[in-house]
């Protein structure tokens, strides 16, 4: 009796400290976030929210409460390790890639998309945490996508801040040769349509990516005759096996476009491996941004 009496006192004070913190988040106004911190707040704070109100799992409330406290204090917070989750041997891989790749991004992201980052980040702790728990399936779909599609985001929003960086020390050269690269900029713009990007040394789709590519095919199909695919790399491995690699990524795009009743000999396709890269980086290094197919329209 004493030791069962003893069990109830300390989960008692456990449950006090989880809801402690979670009190103390819930008191934050989070409306209108601006910076980093604030928006893995918000996150956070939704997060510990749905755990503590609606699911009643205070381990879990307790977790994401205290991240937020420590945003809330000024803490660049990232996601949870993968040694911290008991995650079934069947599900930690693709975890593990999608935790690589935000690390990856996080110091660039940090910058020029904290919005996207934030939401990353504490997605992809739910994502992990529902995957530990292995019964809430609908909670495992929505995480992982929420996920997904920041880290899409993300990628995009990268490139376009680098184009915008280029497009700035172009305008600093002599005036003839500022001339000649405004016309290239202006029509790599007209041509580029649509990206789609893929994990590390992989040609596959991801569910997000396919439907990206089928929403923006059921878009434009009819007003677009013919196409041509580029894939790319990033500069991970030797150049011949990224030039192969980045036609494979170009190739399984083209088949898609030809399921949904585009002619093949309206398509194009082009493997730049790991030419023209939309994240300038050193030689041998891993970056999601450019591991990725453009689909453009041909002049």
């Amino acid at each position: 009796m004493y030791f069962f009496k003893l069990s109830l006192l300390l989960a008692s004070i456990y449950l006090m400290g989880c809801s402690a913190a979670y009190e103390e988040v819930k008191k934050i106004n989070t409306d209108n976030p601006k910076t980093f911190q604030e928006y893995i707040l918000f996150n956070y704070q939704e997060n510990a929210s749905f755990e503590a109100e609606e699911m009643h799992d205070w381990n879990s409330a307790k977790l994401y409460s205290e991240k937020a406290l420590r945003a809330f204090n000024g803490d660049y917070i990232y996601p949870e390790k993968i040694e911290n989750w008991e995650i079934p041997k069947n599900k930690i891989k693709e975890i593990e890639i999608a935790y690589n790749n935000l690390i990856s991004i996080y110091e660039e992201a940090i910058i020029y998309d904290p919005k996207n980052l934030a939401k990353a980040i504490s997605s992809l702790d739910c994502w992990a945490e529902q995957e530990e728990e292995e019964w809430q399936t609908w909670d495992i779909e929505r995480c992982k996508n929420n996920h997904l599609i920041a880290m899409h985001n993300i990628y995009n929003n990268l490139s376009k801040e680098k184009k915008e960086q280029k497009k700035e020390d172009e305008k600093s050269q002599k005036k003839e040769i500022k001339s000649q690269i405004a016309i290239v900029t202006q029509n790599e713009k007209k041509e580029l349509m649509q990206i789609i990007y893929f994990d590390f040394d992989d040609f596959s789709l991801s569910d997000i990516s396919l439907i990206t590519l089928k929403k923006f095919l059921a878009k434009n199909k009819k007003d677009l005759s013919r196409f041509i695919i580029v894939g790319h790399t990033d500069t991970k491995g030797s150049n011949d096996y990224n030039l192969v690699l980045s036609l494979k990524r170009a190739e399984v795009v083209k088949e898609i476009l030809i399921s949904t009743g585009i002619s093949e000999k309206n398509i194009s396709v082009l493997g730049q491996g790991e030419d023209n890269l939309a994240i300038n980086t050193p030689d041998n290094t891993k970056h999601p941004a450019n591991r990725r197919a453009e689909i453009k329209i041909l002049n």
